[in-house]
């Protein structure tokens, strides 16, 4: 407990893991366990949204909002969101999520990736519970979230190399860009590396035994960590559609790589920017 007490500066720690796989028996459903005793066993409080087993609904329809939309014939779901939050109209299964995402002051989301992606009962989560957020002026550096921090934890069905800077499938920095940065870092996540296990269901027990004992053993040193480096919102000009200001960009002129995978500036992209955090 008290490597966390540290990092985070709070007396009492509290979790969330949003868990998205079907069987007890997954890789994921051990990884989210391990998550689960090596984080209580330091005096956190664990809480775990299990997906699948709460059926949680995936689509973002009017049925997440209360009585009624405010113009359902020009229906906006971030605008009605927004307007159902500040009103207390939310659906029950939101308001739960909300509460413990609230409470939390890290959130591990725990997947396997399909299509490059999360599955689709997470993205669910992530357009219903944070969907609020998507029409408020505070984000990314000023998001809501900012005093909370956030990772990535999944597997793949491939070995990393298919996910490299020359492998079929690209970078897996440029893969993450849209989780990390579009939704993570939007709503104002500290965003910590991501926890990667390459291609469990071939290894042997032996190598998926040693994954996660390196997944309890970072957890256990995670108050060691720096996040993931994101380009801070006042960089940019408000008044000119979001730009990288002036001095900002003569600043950055002169470096080899751009600013972050997204926002390169036409120059090579720096080098493991969403899968190690910048020292």
């Amino acid at each position: 407990m008290f490597c966390f007490v540290l990092f985070f500066g709070f007396v009492a720690k509290k979790v969330l893991i949003v868990y998205a796989h079907e069987s007890p028996a997954s890789f994921n459903a051990a990884a989210k366990d391990a998550a689960v005793a090596t984080l209580t066993a330091q005096g956190c409080t664990v809480e775990v949204s299990d997906l699948y087993a709460m059926k949680f609904k995936a689509a973002a329809t009017t049925e997440d909002i209360t009585g009624g939309v405010k113009d359902a014939e020009n229906f906006s779901y971030a605008k009605e969101i927004k307007l159902a939050s500040e009103e207390g109209r939310l659906a029950d299964d939101i308001k739960k999520e909300q509460e413990k995402l609230k409470e939390a002051d890290l959130v591990i989301f725990q997947f396997p990736m399909y299509w490059s992606y999360v599955p689709a009962i997470m993205k669910g989560w992530m357009d219903r519970v944070l969907g609020f957020t998507y029409a408020q002026e505070k984000r990314y550096s000023e998001g809501i979230f900012k005093d909370k921090k956030a990772m990535l934890s999944f597997t793949t069905d491939c070995p990393e190399s298919v996910y490299s800077d020359t492998g079929i499938n690209g970078d897996i920095n440029v893969t993450l860009w849209p989780l990390q940065n579009g939704i993570l870092n939007y709503c104002g996540f500290q965003v910590f590396a991501p926890q990667i296990f390459w291609d469990p269901a071939t290894g042997s027990p032996e190598s998926r035994s040693s994954m996660l004992e390196g997944w309890r053993t970072r957890l256990q040193n995670l108050c060691g960590e720096a996040t993931v480096y994101f380009a801070p919102l006042d960089y940019f000009d408000k008044e000119k559609g979001f730009l990288l200001k002036p001095e900002v960009k003569e600043k950055y002129a002169s470096k080899e790589s751009g600013l972050t995978v997204g926002i390169h500036m036409g120059k090579p992209l720096p080098a493991n920017s969403q899968t190690k955090a910048r020292v």
